[in-house]
């Protein structure tokens, strides 16, 4: 759980952490309804989109319908972010060199 890890970094409670989390979490859902972008520094950023109406099929019927036009939440992670998710390479046993 967040808070707990949250908690052992900070040495805080994981009650104060909690709280802290689930404001946090509150501000960034509130700013979002409103329309706002909202950038988390070295973690990405969330932004509303807007969805026009478009057709959609049904998978197993293959039945058509109309999807309604929406509001959805996109996420765009940051370069720090993206950079440490990238897996190294790892080196060919072939291309090594042993020295004698």
């Amino acid at each position: 759980m967040l808070s707990e890890a949250a908690a052992r970094l900070t040495g805080l409670s994981k009650a104060d952490t909690a709280a802290v989390g689930e404001a946090m979490f509150a501000l960034v859902g509130q700013a979002l309804m409103e329309g706002e972008n909202v950038k988390l520094t070295g973690f990405g950023s969330l932004q509303v989109r807007s969805r026009a109406e478009r057709l959609g099929r049904n998978p197993r019927t293959g039945t058509e319908h109309r999807i309604s036009p929406r509001q959805t939440v996109v996420f765009t992670p940051s370069a720090q972010l993206r950079e440490a998710m990238t897996p190294v390479a790892p080196v060919s046993a072939g291309k090594v060199r042993k020295r004698a």
